[in-house]
């Protein structure tokens, strides 16, 4: 699969590649997608680098629950409402058939009004 060296996201992480930040701490990245199917589309990422979710393992549960507990203050404060009206979706895309297109383990976070473009 993918490699650091020359993993997009990988990059994007490190500020080789711009991008619309959301969010950066020293394990975590969120940054805006360039494709958004959503009012709030983001993107939230391990800086370490996993292929796919497929590929974690018990040493990254930590990393993973910080996804996903971050997730929702992100989302408030990228514009979405609260739950229960509110709320947002995540979505972590894995492999070929599960419609993966980078591979770094990365979390969709999407919300907003809806009908969304897509989804």
């Amino acid at each position: 699969m993918s490699h650091p060296d020359n993993c997009l996201f990988c990059k994007i992480a490190a500020g080789a590649i711009p991008s619309r930040k959301v969010y950066e701490d020293d394990e975590l990245f969120a940054f805006h997608d360039i494709h958004p199917a959503a009012p709030v589309h983001f993107l939230l990422i391990p800086k370490l680098h996993i292929d796919s979710l497929a590929q974690a393992g018990p040493e990254h549960a930590a990393i993973l629950g910080r996804m996903t507990l971050l997730a929702p203050r992100l989302a408030l404060e990228q514009g979405c409402n609260p739950y229960p009206e509110g709320g947002f979706r995540t979505v972590i895309n894995t492999g070929a058939e599960g419609g993966q297109e980078v591979h770094h383990l990365h979390m969709h976070v999407m919300g907003g009004p809806r009908p969304w473009l897509r989804g």
